[in-house]
């Protein structure tokens, strides 16, 4: 269940216990889904549901429409008061949508789309550390940071850093190329180790170079504390089933070449502990999400890419358990700010996970 939506729920039923009580007087209708600006996950190349709930009051019939389209019944329970729907609608956006109780002035939420859908997780290339900030150029990208949708404009809400994201980039070359809106989930976390994104309690022999995320136990070995994991799943059930295109994984600078060595990761430890986190991510939503994993190793000129940690991502995608993501060891000289990416270097990157998408998304009916 959304947190926004549990939340709605909560704050209803108070105001409708205060309206019962003669307290003060309580709106018909609340609204808890579709939020403004939210994107739902397209079902097909052209159409998808969009998710109408919320709670009225005791005795009102709900009716809801898209673009000025005929009214629908929405069923209600009258028990809980809480009304639900899934109402067909075409692929693209911004949609228009009205919810009203009988009898009275609808509440409308402007913006809504369906189109398609991506949590993008990992270490700082994948959140808000570029040196320059983007904003979507089309106005058909939006993000989610767990509570609210809103047009992505960086930082984005819910990753790590307060600069630039390749985010609004990726959002509009795929905006310009399939016509529908696209929403962003952003979970990165900076200069995170994939040791971190583990769940709780799963053990590895030698600690990341910042230990805040993982523990040393009794017998001398390390586990992940498990927070960022927790994050990332509570970001997918948030979504629901199949309410996401993918994850797109951007990760393994903090794994390669470190100054300690015995912080450095090993390929074939890194390519089982990141197949730990997609499988068990998978098992804790219950279906089994996409994943993309891109080849991420970069650290700097003269340290610009881990064939150890490159393999070890290839080869996830070569036995089938991800897809292939952008090699973004590739973009380098003027497009970067250190191992980070100046504002040229962000546009490039979301191209090249446009492209990575893409081809997936053209085998689609």
């Amino acid at each position: 269940m959304k947190t926004e939506i549990l939340i709605g729920w909560v704050l209803a039923c108070v105001s409708l216990a205060q309206g019962v009580a003669g307290q003060e007087s309580t709106p018909p209708v609340l609204l808890t889904s579709p939020l403004d600006y939210q994107v739902f996950q397209r079902a097909t190349k052209t159409s998808g549901v969009i998710v109408v709930e919320g709670m009225v009051q005791a005795g009102t019939r709900v009716e809801a429409r898209l673009d000025a389209q005929a009214w629908q019944t929405v069923a209600v329970d009258r028990p809980t008061r809480k009304f639900s729907a899934q109402l067909p609608a075409a692929a693209g956006g911004w949609h228009k949508l009205e919810v009203r109780a009988a009898g009275q002035a609808p509440v409308v939420v402007e913006h809504v789309g369906v189109g398609e859908v991506f949590i993008v997780a990992g270490q700082s290339n994948s959140g808000n550390h570029g040196s320059e900030k983007q904003q979507t150029a089309t106005g058909k990208v939006a993000s989610f940071d767990g509570a609210q949708w809103r047009l992505a404009k960086d930082p984005q809400r819910g990753a790590s850093g307060q600069g630039g994201s390749f985010m609004p980039a990726l959002g509009d070359a795929l905006v310009a190329k399939y016509g529908v809106p696209v929403g962003v989930v952003p979970c990165g976390i900076g200069a995170t180790s994939v040791r971190e994104w583990l769940p709780r309690g799963v053990t590895f022999p030698s600690p990341p170079t910042l230990v805040g995320r993982v523990e040393q136990l009794p017998n001398g070995a390390w586990a992940s504390k498990g927070a960022a994991f927790t994050a990332l799943v509570a970001r997918m059930k948030q979504l629901g089933p199949h309410g996401f295109r993918a994850v797109l994984w951007h990760q393994g600078e903090s794994d390669v070449n470190q100054k300690d060595p015995a912080r450095t990761l090993p390929g074939k430890l890194y390519r089982e502990q990141l197949e730990r986190v997609i499988r068990e991510s998978r098992r804790e939503i219950g279906w089994d999400a996409l994943w993309f994993v891109a080849q991420v190793s970069y650290h700097g000129p003269g340290d610009e890419a881990s064939p150890d940690i490159r393999a070890a991502q290839a080869a996830l995608w070569q036995e089938g358990l991800a897809l292939e993501g952008p090699d973004s060891d590739a973009l380098r000289g003027d497009l970067r700010a250190g191992v980070h990416f100046n504002g040229k270097g962000l546009q490039a990157h979301g191209k090249l996970w446009a492209e990575k998408v893409g081809a997936y998304l053209e085998q689609l009916r």
